[in-house]
């Protein structure tokens, strides 16, 4: 017996006082109604309905039993509302996951708009610059920096995340700017520190990659110290454009440019990419992320 329909034919018959009318309503045949509301009695060991031939009523534990049944209808239909709500509007908990300096420098910021424009989305935000997977880390969106992955993730690239060396202008006057690449090998390096190690400066000079990094003077995770200590003049420091964009229009860093580039990789190509797994983005809450931060990141780099 299809119990929660045998419940909705009782409330009716209830509410209506007719079998007739309560399976009219829902387009069934009065016997087929009336035989579902007396196996819901069977079920339950008590007569729900007092049946005459003018008129059907509620007895007094039919009364009882509609009461509760209600409230427990009115719930269920308010569910349902709200799961097709959610499946429409977007809302609910979004789990995002950054690299800590492009979370603090641009996605904060632009996530105080998104959340103005989707109140009813919860953000969820976690900041690392742990090597991890997608999967592993249980998040609807992540934000990553390198290489597109080999996760069977969608992968957008928001943005270029090449690094690019850069000093101070006292300390260009204190220990001369590098006349080349392999110049760099005589001065200070401020270094940061990826999962996989001190980043280093790399050059493709003549076919063949060679290493130009200076003498380490400091070594961290933490772009803003080292940034800090580079605008002191304590050395050179190579770190992404869009982490020293301020610095560099202040003016308070200078970016050093050489007949051949410098790279932390001898892999071409380093991106920001956003990455989200296919069929999260048919959730509403998720699609809506996903479209705004690559239009306005995107917006934003071209600029």
């Amino acid at each position: 017996m299809d119990q929660l329909r045998a419940i909705r034919y009782f409330c009716k018959v209830a509410e209506t006082g007719s079998f007739t009318k309560a399976a009219k309503a829902f387009g069934v045949p009065p016997s087929s109604l009336s035989r579902r509301v007396a196996d819901l009695e069977k079920s339950l060991g008590a007569t729900l309905l007092k049946r005459s031939t003018r008129i059907v009523k509620m007895t007094e534990v039919g009364q009882i039993y509609y009461n509760d049944v209600q409230q427990i209808l009115s719930q269920l239909k308010q569910s349902s509302e709200t799961v097709q709500s959610y499946q429409t509007t977007p809302m609910g908990r979004l789990r995002i996951s950054s690299m800590v300096g492009f979370g603090e420098k641009i996605l904060l910021p632009l996530l105080d708009e998104f959340s103005a424009l989707y109140p009813k989305i919860v953000l969820d935000v976690s900041l690392s610059d742990e090597l991890s997977t997608l999967g592993r880390d249980d998040v609807d969106i992540a934000i990553r920096g390198g290489y597109a992955p080999n996760e069977r993730v969608l992968a957008i690239r928001l943005m270029d995340n090449g690094f690019i060396p850069v000093a101070a202008p006292s300390y260009l006057d204190n220990y001369g700017t590098p006349e080349d690449a392999m110049a760099l090998k005589q001065h200070q390096g401020l270094y940061f520190k990826a999962p996989t190690g001190p980043t280093p400066w790399l050059c493709y000079i003549d076919n063949q990659w060679h290493d130009v990094s200076g003498p380490a003077v400091a070594i961290s995770n933490n772009g803003p110290w080292l940034a800090k200590k580079a605008c002191s003049g304590d050395g050179i420091l190579m770190s992404t454009r869009w982490a020293l964009a301020s610095y560099l229009e202040s003016g308070q860093l200078i970016e050093l440019k050489f007949t051949h580039p410098l790279a932390i990789t001898q892999q071409a190509d380093m991106a920001v990419y956003l990455l989200y797994q296919k069929q999260r983005y048919l959730m509403p809450k998720v699609k809506a992320a996903v479209d705004f931060l690559v239009e306005r990141i995107k917006v934003a780099d071209d600029q």
